[in-house]
């Protein structure tokens, strides 16, 4: 049996090139994480291949699939895997995607911050992991320069407008403890793209919870079509606007003791 405190929710959408090598990655770490795929009806068989996968032997107790119709947003995609994860009992719930920016051997640090503070872990205790492409420099490998600029200052842009001191605020590698989503209320998170990302660690900020910045390396995707649009960062820039307007007048949950 791979028994595990932790779920990797990974998005996809036409992701036929990296599905499988991403499930290996993880799944050949030291430490054993769960994985929970959410297709939106990928066309080209990403869900299939995830199929086969689940009927071999050494995936059937830790790879999940939840198939859905047609193209709905990164962010439903991740609401959805929350509430899978937190009806499964899982403590620590990860968002990773599929395309191998982010390295699955990044997981484990994560998983550490979040991990209870200890002698042994010393740097634990948080209840929000972001893997950061910038609380230590620029660290953004094969991107266009006109890319990474657009993504820095954008989290450059988030900071200034809301006051909040993270350094990646579009950062999409994280590890929440179950008990942040248990206290945020999934189904007002309003934005759909990169929106998401910053909303989701603004609220968990606004509500109280402490956040780690963990450095990552950010390596853009070998295989596979990127699903960015200007739309996305569009509703991004707009959205931080209606953010700091609720920073100022929403009454966010309390945590629970």
């Amino acid at each position: 049996m791979h028994q595990s405190d932790s779920i990797v929710i990974i998005p996809t959408y036409n992701e036929k090139e990296n599905i499988e090598k991403i499930i290996r990655a993880v799944s050949t770490l030291e430490k054993c994480f769960h994985i929970l795929i959410i297709d939106d009806g990928s066309p080209d068989g990403t869900a299939a291949i995830v199929k086969g996968l689940m009927a071999q032997q050494d995936f059937s107790d830790r790879l999940f699939l939840i198939e859905r119709s047609g193209k709905q947003g990164l962010g439903t995609a991740y609401i959805t895997g929350f509430k899978w994860a937190l009806q499964h009992d899982y403590e620590y719930i990860f968002e990773m995607d599929a395309d191998f920016s982010h390295d699955p051997n990044d997981l484990p640090r994560l998983y550490a911050a979040c991990a209870p503070q200890s002698a042994g872990n010393p740097e634990g205790g948080y209840d929000v992991a972001i893997g950061s492409r910038y609380v230590s420099g620029v660290n953004v490998v094969n991107w266009p320069i006109g890319r990474v600029l657009m993504s820095y200052f954008a989290s450059k842009y988030v900071r200034i407008i809301t006051g909040f001191k993270v350094h990646d605020t579009t950062a999409g590698f994280k590890c929440y403890r179950r008990r942040v989503l248990e206290t945020i209320e999934l189904d007002k998170i309003r934005f759909k793209g990169y929106g998401f990302q910053i909303e989701m660690k603004f609220t968990a900020y606004k509500i109280g919870f402490k956040i780690k910045e963990v450095p990552v390396i950010f390596v853009n995707r070998r295989e596979g079509v990127s699903k960015m649009s200007g739309g996305i960062f569009g509703e991004a820039f707009f959205g931080v606007m209606r953010l700091r307007w609720d920073g100022w007048t929403r009454k966010y949950p309390k945590i629970k003791d």
